[in-house]
């Protein structure tokens, strides 16, 4: 990705996977809200899932990942930050490339495994240029349809 990081996290001495606001308080002295660092389910590197839809056309546009720092960034800054695993490092979308995310909102699924950041999206939200990172990659499947009597099986 070309957006430009932002520092790197501070290391934490509190497990991972601890889903309280240890876990949130670990990162940077900064706190997620208690109810919401309670709510989330990291993965085994302490990420959540964050997929990023346009807040006015429900155009999903991409996926990132965020710790409790990047998801109480972009709570509070009105700007999308994530986690980069492959840098370990933070990196604030259009810092670089002016490819801005403005927050609009931000949702926890049912199971807190995952986010949906609501934005408005200037310009690409792709690395590579292109409006969503799924443009031009859709897979060949067999759709399905809804059955007449209403039954799902």
């Amino acid at each position: 990705m070309s957006e430009q990081p932002a520092p790197a996290p501070v290391p934490s001495a509190v497990p991972v996977s601890a889903p309280d606001t240890a876990r949130a308080a670990a990162h940077n002295g900064s706190v997620l809200p208690a109810d919401v660092a309670a709510a989330l389910k990291r993965d085994g590197a302490g990420l959540v899932a964050a997929i990023v839809q346009q807040f006015d056309t429900n155009e999903v546009l991409m996926l990132g990942w965020m710790d409790d720092e990047a998801l109480r960034r972009t709570m509070t800054t009105g700007r999308v930050t994530f986690y980069s695993r492959s840098r370990q490092e933070y990196w604030r979308k259009g810092d670089t490339s002016g490819h801005v995310q403005w927050v609009k909102s931000v949702a926890l699924d049912c199971d807190g495994d995952a986010l949906l950041v609501r934005v408005d999206q200037v310009g690409a939200a792709c690395h590579t240029g292109t409006r969503t990172c799924f443009d031009g990659r859709g897979l060949s499947v067999v759709a399905g349809e809804a059955s007449v009597t209403g039954n799902a099986s």
